[in-house]
């Protein structure tokens, strides 16, 4: 055949519109879109043939491109931010949305953007209200601080602390924080943003006390301690404790602010991780303000929070910014709903899925993993499957240190190569996102709760890997 006849394979609009799946779909989406995009992958199939050699046989490509046109037709239509199964293993993984959100946060969310709500009016006097009253009151009780104040992520929290505090001065921060997050921000830049004046003091290993009040003139507008959250320098180093800076802070009428980044209002070491500072804790020695992040060790949304001294979050309330970085009404619906479950620890570490995950057992994982490998076995999965000892993540730029023991299910496709298999793994009516290790697909247990293993399941079964 040559290009000719495989041009003339490609059919009309107008015959595939009267075909059933396609009816379907313009019942469902409207007749104009549809035959749109069938016009699109009708012209990219034309594309393809005229591009290809004369030497090509392109019969059996041509039919599945044509087979695959109302898949790709209903992928368009859907929304494009879609559910996936996390099997990685990394449990705040920032390219899978890190923490996931549990039942009452999702009762809280879906009640907020049903309809109208009352998120800036009081309904005891009628009058105009604030939105951070939904928040602030439980907020502050659970971290301990006078007032808090949400904005839209850590980054914004920040560059508010410092644009309220410390615009035009300089703000001291130990050479050995000034750390750069995801997506190449790095402290100085956002500092620069905020218009205050980075001093840098100490070196990259050790800073004292002594180094940052050798440092303070009357230019100084505040202290800032930056929490190294994503990395650790370890050997020769020494920092100056919050004690040392508040105390400090004191003697010069300085305010200490602390960037926690990862945000823990709960003790880690009960899950046998390593030591965290806790928000509550970091406020009790003596820091102003601290700040830290929702949708990390908190399990909430995307968030930054602001908790510390009242004075400070008041003129950060009313400073010019705050307009253009304020949450919205799902997120404070949703931080609200996270503030409450901390009311109870126990509540915490039950209902929110992050610390959820971290309490899990090796032997709940490996249970969960065994009765996957039953039911896949029993319905004929291509693949030979065993149940393995794995290392797991926490992620999201947090605990960088910490080798959390998994339990995960192994791959090792039959009939197809283990990049074939992920890829129609991604490909599910719910994606499958694992990780590859030695020619073997690697699903770890941890980053999928007992509760969901019947879905999960049932997804597998239900695509096209089978």
């Amino acid at each position: 055949m040559n290009k000719n006849d495989y041009l003339r394979m490609i059919p009309k609009v107008d015959r595939l519109l009267k075909e059933e799946p396609y009816q379907e779909l313009s019942g469902t989406y409207g007749r104009g879109f549809v035959t749109e995009l069938i016009r699109e992958e009708l012209e990219l199939l034309r594309s393809r043939i005229l591009s290809c050699g004369d030497e090509e046989n392109l019969s059996a490509a041509v039919e599945e491109w044509l087979r695959q046109i109302p898949v790709r037709i209903r992928d368009a239509a859907g929304f494009s931010l879609r559910r996936v199964w996390n099997a990685t293993g990394i449990i705040l993984h920032t390219n899978l949305g890190r923490a996931p959100l549990g039942k009452c946060q999702m009762e809280a969310a879906i009640q907020a953007m049903s309809g109208y709500c009352d998120l800036e009016y009081d309904l005891r006097t009628g009058s105009r209200g604030k939105r951070r009253e939904h928040y602030a009151e439980i907020g502050a009780k659970v971290t301990g601080a006078e007032a808090v104040l949400a904005v839209n992520n850590n980054a914004a929290a920040v560059t508010l602390m410092l644009a309220s505090i410390a615009a035009g001065k300089e703000v001291l921060v130990s050479r050995g924080e000034l750390i750069e997050i995801g997506g190449h921000f790095r402290l100085p830049d956002v500092m620069e943003q905020s218009g205050a004046i980075l001093r840098e003091v100490g070196t990259t290993n050790r800073t004292r006390i002594s180094d940052y009040e050798s440092a303070i003139t009357e230019a100084t507008g505040a202290i800032m301690k930056v929490h190294t959250s994503n990395y650790r320098i370890f050997g020769f180093t020494e920092d100056a404790s919050v004690e040392e800076l508040a105390e400090l802070g004191r003697k010069y009428h300085l305010p200490v602010l602390v960037d926690l980044g990862s945000g823990v209002l709960v003790n880690l070491e009960q899950f046998g991780l390593e030591y965290e500072p806790t928000v509550q804790e970091t406020l009790k020695k003596g820091a102003d303000l601290v700040c830290f992040s929702g949708d990390k060790l908190m399990g909430g949304p995307q968030a930054g929070i602001i908790a510390g001294k009242q004075s400070y979050i008041e003129k950060m309330e009313h400073h010019p910014m705050m307009r253009a970085i304020r949450p919205d009404k799902c997120t404070i619906a949703v931080l609200d709903a996270t503030f409450r479950e901390y009311l109870d620890e126990n509540c915490a570490v039950k209902n929110l899925p992050v610390l959820a995950m971290l309490s899990r057992t090796e032997e709940e994982l490996r249970m969960q993993a065994q009765k996957i490998k039953t039911i896949l076995e029993k319905e004929g999965f291509p693949a030979i499957m065993a149940v393995e000892s794995s290392i797991n993540r926490m992620g999201g730029g947090s605990l960088p240190n910490e080798q959390i023991p998994g339990i995960a299910l192994t791959l090792k496709p039959v009939g197809m190569s283990c990049l074939e298999m992920a890829e129609q793994l991604r490909g599910l009516p719910v994606p499958v996102i694992a990780h590859i290790k030695n020619e073997i697909i690697w699903l770890e247990m941890r980053t999928i709760l007992p509760e969901e293993t019947a879905d999960f399941v049932c997804c597998i079964q239900k695509g096209k890997v089978l």
